[in-house]
């Protein structure tokens, strides 16, 4: 019964100096994981972001555009927040300036 005792004993002095040990060694995964969040997701969507506002900073009367709804026209008129397209002769929406998902290449072969 003097064993069962010895097993579930403390370990005495040494527990101080391990305890900051290992709790130092158990943020180490979790700094790890953040480091391969960081890397893998939040990085390249800020980076996916910073191009999408500078290509929309970069919009010019005359471009040929796709709205994130899938309407393919050319700018008419651009203001600070509402752009024009013309989709079809003499048929022109306005859609939000941030709804605009990409500029089409000139010969992308469409229209």
């Amino acid at each position: 019964m003097d064993f069962l005792a010895f097993a579930m004993g403390g370990g005495g002095g040494a527990s101080g100096v391990g305890g900051q040990g290992s709790a130092l060694g158990a943020f180490v995964p979790l700094i790890l994981m953040f480091a391969i969040f960081y890397f893998l997701l939040i990085r390249p969507q800020q980076k996916k972001s910073k191009q999408h506002r500078e290509m929309i900073a970069s919009l010019k009367k005359g471009d040929r555009v796709v709205s994130s709804g899938g309407l393919h026209g050319t700018i008419t008129g651009i203001s600070d927040d509402v752009v024009t397209m013309e989709i079809a002769p003499k048929v022109r929406v306005k859609v939000s300036r941030g709804s605009i998902a990409g500029v089409l290449r000139k010969g992308s072969g469409e229209g």
